[in-house]
């Protein structure tokens, strides 16, 4: 913004709220040169909406610096949603390259032009495709990797059953039976002679319902 549109802007301002205008001739002056200066970046369009979302929630008198702050907010959207697409220009011409990308940032911080963003597969043949690998490959080790190793973990692979069967996994959470206590995946024991335990050979019925309690 100019130094000559600050005067219709604080005009503009001044119908919603008239204690933005300074009266005084030496005290406008003032005004003008500091609301330039701090708006210098900032669109006369850009600068009348913000206004308006100014008092649309607020009785407060609107500063230059709450113009700006929304500004520099918009255009940090902008920027970082942006994945600054190869220029249409040889890459090996790397003045005109530069010239180029430089252009297009510009255009998208100013909103002459909207960001350029990464898409989503959300349908289609590749996005099912996706979704297939993805159920291959499993959270963190793959299920091949998982089913290879089942004989030597046979507590976390019976653990994995009972997720893949759609139940809830009864270690996920402590074991509530008085005479247990088994901490988060921790298995279920029971009181032996002396201060032995026995180790069960699943989770106590209680624990699981407390797990599908917890998972619902």
């Amino acid at each position: 913004m100019n130094p000559d549109q600050i005067p219709q802007l604080i005009a503009q301002i001044a119908l919603a709220d008239a204690r933005v205008r300074r009266e005084d001739p030496t005290e406008q002056r003032a005004q003008i040169l500091m609301w330039a200066g701090i708006l210098a970046g900032v669109p006369y369009d850009y600068a009348i909406t913000a206004a308006q979302r100014h008092y649309a929630k607020s009785t407060w008198p609107i500063l230059p610096a709450d113009i700006a702050t929304q500004w520099a907010a918009t255009v940090r959207d902008r920027m970082q949603r942006d994945v600054d697409p190869a220029p249409p220009v040889d890459p090996d011409n790397e003045s005109a390259y530069r010239h180029a990308l430089a252009a297009h940032r510009r255009a998208v911080a100013t909103g002459q032009e909207p960001p350029v963003e990464h898409k989503a597969l959300s349908a289609g043949p590749a996005a099912a495709e996706a979704d297939r690998r993805r159920a291959t490959i499993g959270k963190y080790i793959p299920i091949a990797v998982d089913d290879a190793l089942a004989a030597y973990r046979p507590q976390r692979a019976a653990r994995l059953a009972v997720l893949r069967e759609g139940r809830p996994d009864a270690l996920a959470v402590p074991c509530p039976v008085e005479t247990c206590r088994a901490a988060v995946a921790a298995p279920c024991t029971r009181p032996g002679k002396g201060q032995t335990r026995h180790r069960l050979a699943g989770p106590h019925p209680s624990r699981v319902d407390y797990a599908a309690e917890r998972a619902a």
